[in-house]
Order: structure tokens, then C-alpha cells, then sequence
């Protein structure tokens, strides 16, 4: 593919917030040096690292003119630090691409994203297949197309749940969405990232490129990865539900999808309680349901244990895998074995 005349084509703003990336920094960086699509910026943005990644981005600016390196006075939270660097995007770049400093993008990447932006202005975020590991994943949306109105995409999300924004990482936002919300990721939202998409496509619509276009690392160190223990995903599809399902559902779809998922996911938690989980994992969904203004009970949970317990009596076979399931707990996530219904964190009324 011929690069764009960089005179002509839009002024795409590749935006890579760092924080302590030594390790795949160097590597990001070249993925976007090697981009196919010629009229780019590109912003590094360094959250007062301690390793040896400020002097890698250092290294690069100093030889391409197209990176505009800057140092965080202060250390900012993730999701402050994500804010912070969009904020430096150029006021005539028409487009924005977050690259994280332990992800990468494909050569085409840009190429492919601009075009099918520029071809349906309504169109607010363009995704596209990517890699996690090996993993391919944002599969599901007809290949027939590559246009689909906003509205429906998040209908079908919330209905099915498959998933069709993925990591930050492998989309594309037109910039002037990025500088109307202010902040453009929610700093006290449970998933930040997701959520904002549920709010631009209430008014815009999704551009998808069904190629695999962008590179996600699952073995990092990442706030990502270090929630995994926790157990992320039923909490997440739990609050999305409650919060997006009146904004795109019909009453009677939001009903009957609530009740599903709420079931599945107070069953999981008194999963979690009968095998003795760690304080932190109780703080850690208490913290996430309070975003929606939701206050665990004991009465509730208590009502979900007995469900799970009469469940694991009418099947010997679950119960035995989730036994094998609850062994295999590393000894750090069963800290505080005492723990009882009446001594749970999540044990008030």
C-alpha cells in the first residue's frame, strides 16, 4: 500500500502514555515509526518513570521530528496519566489513536483505520480484529460490512455478550470527540475504557476493519493484569448492564437480561465465599458495585450461597470440579481462612 500524501490526508495524533515499559517500550515505538499511513504526530508522554523508559522515548525524539516527548511533573493514577497525554494532541489532528507502551500496532494499522473513517463521518470510534497472545479476538460483526450504526453495536454487546471495542488499544477516535469530553475516561468508572465507548456511540457510529491490525499483551504488569485475581469480568458485565441497559435495551430486553446476569454474578461471588477469598477480592467488587450505587448485603449473598449450595448437592460433578477449581487458589488469595457469612466484608446489611 502507497503511503498517504502526508499534504492532504489527515493529521492523525498516535498519543502512548508510559509508565516504568523499558522492557517493550523500544518495541511500541517502532511499530508506530513503521507505519504505513505518513501523516502522523506522535505524543510519548512519561509518568515519571523509574526505570529506564524516559531515556529509550528520549532517544527516538531526538532522531524523529514526529515525536513530541513530555515528563509528568507529578505521578498521575493510570487513568489521570491516560487523560493527561490526550491532552496534548494537536487542536488540527482530525483523528486519535491511543498505542500503549507495552502494545504495538501493525504497519497498516492507520492506513486501514483513517479511510473507512473518512468515508462515513458519522462514524465516531473504528475497531478492528487484534491480538491478545495468540488469541484473536473483537470477532462477531458481520464480515458483509464495515459501517454499523452505534446504537445497534452496543445493543447487541449487551444482549450476547460479545464484545466488540476491545483494548483502547486497537481503536481509532475522531479527535474532536477526545477534546469535547473532558475528561475523556471517566476517573472514577470500574472500566473506564469500555464505558466511554457505551457513551460516544449513543450519538456516533462504529467503522470496523476486519483485519487483525493491533497487538495486546496479556503478560505485563499491568493495573489490568494485577485485577485478574479478582476476578473482573462478571463485575464488569454487571455494572455495564445496569448502567447502559436502560440507554439501549427495551424495558422488557433490560429485564429479563438483568435478572441473567445478576444471578450469574451473585452466584459467582457465593462461589468466592465459600472458598474463603481474600479481604481484597471482597474490596475489590464492593468497590466496583458502589460505582453503581450498589451496597452488598449479607441478606443477598446469603440468599445466593444457599442457591449455590443446593446446586452443588443436585450436581456431585460441580461440585467436585469447583473443589478442584477452589485447590487450585494459589495461597496468597487464601489469606484469612477463618473467614465466615458473619465475617465476610461484605456481610452488612
Amino acid at each position: 500500500m502507497h503511503s498517504p500524501n502526508a499534504d492532504t490526508s489527515p493529521l492523525v495524533s498516535i498519543v502512548t502514555p508510559v509508565y516504568n515499559a523499558q522492557q517493550y517500550l523500544a518495541e511500541c515505538i517502532e511499530s508506530v515509526l513503521a507505519q504505513t499511513y505518513a501523516h502522523f504526530e506522535y505524543i510519548v508522554v512519561n509518568n515519571c518513570s523509574t526505570d529506564g523508559s524516559y531515556d529509550i522515548a528520549k532517544s527516538y525524539a531526538a532522531r524523529d521530528k514526529r515525536i513530541r516527548l513530555y515528563d509528568n511533573p507529578r505521578f498521575l493514577s493510570q487513568v489521570e496519566n491516560f487523560n493527561s497525554a490526550l491532552e496534548h494532541i494537536s487542536p488540527e489532528s482530525k483523528y486519535c489513536k491511543l498505542v500503549f507502551a507495552d502494545d504495538w500496532i501493525f504497519p497498516e494499522c492507520i492506513a486501514r483505520m483513517v479511510p473507512l473513517a473518512e468515508a462515513h463521518p458519522s462514524v465516531g470510534i473504528v475497531s478492528s480484529y487484534y491480538l491478545s497472545d495468540s488469541a484473536v479476538l473483537n470477532v462477531g460483526l458481520p464480515y458483509s460490512s464495515c459501517f454499523f450504526p452505534g446504537r445497534d453495536v452496543c445493543r447487541m454487546t449487551l444482549l450476547t455478550g460479545k464484545f466488540f471495542f476491545g483494548s483502547a488499544n486497537c481503536l481509532l477516535f475522531r479527535s474532536d470527540i477526545v477534546r469535547d469530553r473532558k475528561p475523556f475516561y471517566s476517573e472514577t468508572a470500574h472500566h473506564e475504557d469500555t464505558e466511554a465507548c457505551y457513551e460516544i456511540l449513543s450519538t456516533h457510529d462504529v467503522g470496523f476493519v476486519h483485519q487483525i491490525l493491533s497487538y495486546t499483551r496479556k503478560d505485563n504488569e499491568s493495573v489490568t493484569s494485577s485485577r485478574a485475581r479478582f476476578n473482573p469480568f462478571p463485575l464488569s458485565v454487571y455494572i455495564t448492564i445496569k448502567k447502559y441497559g436502560p440507554v439501549y435495551l427495551t424495558p422488557e430486553e433490560y429485564r429479563q437480561r438483568l435478572g441473567t446476569l445478576e444471578k450469574r454474578y451473585f452466584m459467582f461471588l457465593a462461589e468466592n465465599l465459600l472458598c474463603r477469598r481474600e479481604p481484597e477480592f471482597w474490596s475489590y467488587h464492593k468497590a466496583g458495585l458502589q460505582t453503581i450505587n450498589t451496597r452488598l448485603g449479607g441478606r443477598k449473598l446469603f440468599k445466593y450461597l444457599i442457591l449455590t449450595l443446593l446446586q452443588f448437592v443436585l450436581n456431585p460433578r460441580l461440585t467436585l470440579y469447583r473443589l478442584r477449581s477452589w485447590h487450585r487458589l494459589k495461597p496468597s488469595n487464601q489469606s484469612n481462612t477463618h473467614t465466615s457469612l458473619n465475617h465476610t466484608p461484605l456481610a452488612t446489611a
